[in-house]
Parts: structure tokens; sequence; C-alpha cells
């Protein structure tokens, strides 16, 4: 994976937290992880430093000394999502399999990654008023970081006969947002796990580049496990 030329340091403000150690990330993790089950439940303005403090069983200042505000919180939760799915098109200089393995692996990477990192992966979506400009302009350099190396490896594929589609740019965007807009409607708990909801929509990422010769090629998963919920999100 790359290492983007924009670092996390760069779109938060300097935290109070001065070292990390095993110990201080993993009390990091824990306000991250219900800060974002609240965020995802009752929305960013709803959503209190408090009320984070509550369900942890800690006072505020115990918040405060790892991160300033909650939109510190709700921006590291975001670019984390953000940076696991704009890396996806990168691969090893060494690394020469052909440009429609590669993109056609990238983009299975980053249906998982999307919903890997659910809810966070979808706050930009639900509430892009919140956050900074400089959040802004880094999370702009690193999606066009992702499209400037997807879209040389489709115009290389579309020459190597694999894929069939006319504008680069188009088919880029379109395929990738498949996962962008799983926001509008997609459920953990739905019919088709995690695993079943990648392979599907991996299938028709596919589809929206055209891959040509489909069936020789397979996601990561086997046959999807089915849960019980009535509808497919």
């Amino acid at each position: 994976m790359v290492r983007s030329r924009t670092s996390s340091s760069a779109i938060s403000p300097k935290r109070r937290q001065q070292s990390a150690t095993p110990g201080t990330d993993a009390k990091r993790e824990r306000i991250l992880q219900v800060a974002e089950r609240l965020f995802a439940a009752q929305g960013y303005a709803h959503t209190t430093l408090a009320q984070v403090a509550c369900e942890l069983g800690v006072s505020k200042p115990f918040v405060y000394y790892y991160f300033q505000n909650k939109q510190e919180i709700f921006e590291t939760l975001s670019w984390r999502a953000a940076v696991a799915c704009f890396t996806t098109m990168d691969f090893c200089p060494d690394d020469t399999r052909p440009a429609h393995v590669k993109v056609t692996e990238g983009l299975d990477r980053l249906i998982r990654a999307t919903i890997a990192h659910y809810p966070a992966a979808f706050f930009g979506y639900r509430e892009p008023q919140v956050y900074r400009p400089e959040y802004l302009a880094a999370q702009k350099q690193l999606a066009n970081h992702f499209y400037d190396r997807l879209c040389p490896l489709l115009e290389q594929g579309r020459r190597d006969g694999k894929f069939d589609f006319n504008e680069t740019r188009i088919t880029a965007l379109a395929a990738c947002s498949l996962p962008g807009f799983l926001y509008a409607w997609y459920r953990p708990d739905g019919r088709l796990n995690a695993d079943a909801m990648a392979r599907e929509l991996t299938q028709l990422a596919w589809r929206v580049i055209g891959l040509i010769d489909n069936e020789s090629f397979s996601v990561k998963t086997a046959n999807p496990q089915r849960q019980d919920a009535a509808d497919v999100g």
C-alpha cells in the first residue's frame, strides 16, 4: 500500500496525547468505536463527547486527553476509511501481472474495504458539511491518487482486449460508485452477509468496466452464506 503524502497529522489538529503506546492506542480505539456507533445512530450534531464518555464509563477529560473535539474523532474515523478504500489500486512496483488482473482485484478490494469500514466509510456521504476544508482537500488528493492509478490500468486493459468501454473516467467513476452508494441502503444484518454482498457488487463492477470473459474470474469468497433478514441490504 502507498504511504499517502497527506498523513493523518495533516488532516487532524495536534492531539494532547503526545506519545503512543499499546495501552494508549487501545484507549483511543475504544473512543473511536463508541463514537462511530453514536455518529451512525444519531448523527454528528446530536452526538456529544459527554455521551461518548458516558458510554465508555469515563469522564470527559479522559476523552479530551486523546482528542481535542468530536470533529477530530469524526475526521479520524473518516480518514481511516478513506485511506483503506483509496489505496486499493496500489500495487508493488515489481508486480508484473496484466492490467486487467490488477483492476479486477483492485475493485474487489475497494468494495471489501468499504464494507469493512462500515459505517465510517459512509460518513462523508451522509454529513459532508462537518469536515474542515483541510480535510476535504486531503481526501480529494487521496481520491485523485486512486483514480490516477485506476484509469491507466483500465486503458491498458482495454488495449489488451480485456475490457470493453468508451469513456475511461466515466467508466471508472461509475464502477466505483457501486460501493459508494451503499450508504443509502446497506444493512450489515441484511440477508446477504459481508462476503456475499462484496461478491455481488464486485461482479456488477466488472460488468460496468466491460470485463470480457467474466466467468474466468472469481472473487475471494466461495458460495456466500445467507443470513435470516428479509431484505438484501
